[in-house]
């Protein structure tokens, strides 16, 4: 999709039937204009999809001195981080940082991507893995050259972009080999019958991870039936749930991956309700090294996943990049694991039974099935 020239302010007066001077008055807001004229000036400028010239503000004063980071949710550790890096790169380079939460709502995402690029933001950053369908990737495309055609960069942080072509810049980090790390770890441990808890099927960054653990255990000689993934989402309480409900069904697993941190502390709970004990009964392990991680009881073996520096690359390049507006960069970090307490051998007496069994993919039931946020 070819990149569509700047909407200038002769257009709108053009289209509105005014001088250029009109036209700014009535978007600077500065000077009295008569209603009717103000009227046929904003509708023009919307049916031209007009964005104000940055550059042109910049010379009276306003600049482009904005940097903008959309997240999922400010609650979520990872995202808290991730924002964090953002602000303090922002910081080193003179610019102002707004932080906006969608809450996982499309339309506020846009409302948000759309305000900031009215309002020239010279980045606009989007935080977190996504589903990645149809939508996502029409609606990304949009956003990549909405924000080239006003001056601006988008960047795709820990999620993917719909095109390698797109103007676009993606920073990520590597959720697959993460996973096929701690995954051997788990089996360097002794484990052969490890559970994958929080699966989210489509997610960019968990189906990245789940292949990693895959990967894992194949490249260890195990079977493609010792694979089990257990499809509940994110969150502590999800995470507590599908534990809860696993320990009813079966009791021949040794270990749990979770797919996140906030997972691993609702298995933890769930474990412990069940009167068993961590490492000693079953090993668990999570994923991004969130701050609390190694507070939990154990504290808890896990992928570190660099956030804060996820969100000063993303500015970092970005501002590099800011003479290439069209050129598409994918920047890769590397991750690492981090080992406490929450790993042990694999307890013989749990590896001798089996109480039922689980099906290769299993799923929360659909009663019990939380609310499934995109991974971060």
């Amino acid at each position: 999709m070819a990149a569509r020239e700047r909407v200038t302010i002769r257009e709108v007066a053009a289209r509105a039937g005014v001088s250029p001077a009109t036209v700014s008055r009535v978007l600077s807001g500065n000077y009295p204009v008569p209603p009717a004229t103000r009227t046929r000036v904003l509708k023009a400028a919307r049916s031209l999809d007009y964005v104000a010239n940055v550059h042109a503000r910049a010379l009276v004063g306003g600049g482009r001195s904005m940097v903008a980071v959309i997240l999922r949710q400010v609650t979520n550790p990872f995202y808290a981080q991730v924002a964090e890096g953002v602000e303090a790169e922002a910081s080193d380079h003179g610019r102002l940082c707004l932080v906006g939460s969608t809450g996982g709502d499309t339309r506020r995402e846009m409302e948000l991507v759309q305000l900031m690029r009215e309002e020239g933001a010279s980045l606009v950053i989007l935080v977190g893995g996504i589903v990645e369908d149809d939508a996502y990737r029409a609606r990304v495309t949009r956003y990549a050259h909405a924000l080239q055609g006003a001056g601006s960069r988008l960047v795709l942080c820990g999620r993917p972009s719909s095109d390698p072509a797109l103007p676009a810049i993606v920073v990520e980090f590597d959720n697959e080999a993460g996973a096929h790390a701690l995954t051997s770890h788990l089996v360097s441990a002794g484990h052969r019958r490890i559970v994958f808890l929080g699966g989210l099927p489509g997610n960019s960054a968990l189906d990245a991870r789940v292949a990693g653990y895959r990967a894992a255990l194949t490249a260890h000689g195990l079977a493609d039936e010792d694979a089990h993934v257990i499809d509940c989402g994110l969150g502590r309480g999800a995470g507590h749930r599908a534990m809860t409900e696993l320990l009813t069904r079966r009791t021949d697993f040794t270990a749990v991956f979770a797919g996140d941190d906030m997972v691993a502390a609702g298995a933890l709970r769930a474990i412990a309700d069940a009167g068993l004990r961590v490492p000693d009964d079953i090993s668990v392990v999570g994923y991004n090294d969130i701050p609390l991680a190694q507070d939990f009881n154990p504290p808890l073996t896990t992928v570190r996943t660099p956030a804060e520096e996820l969100g000063r690359a993303a500015v970092r390049l970005a501002l590099r990049d800011s003479e290439k507006l069209s050129a598409p960069v994918h920047h890769v970090l590397g991750t690492h694991i981090v080992v406490r307490d929450s790993v042990g051998p694999p307890a013989p007496h749990r590896e001798a039974r089996s109480t039922g069994g689980i099906t290769p993919h299993d799923s929360a039931t659909a009663s019990d099935r939380p609310a499934l946020p995109a991974a971060p």
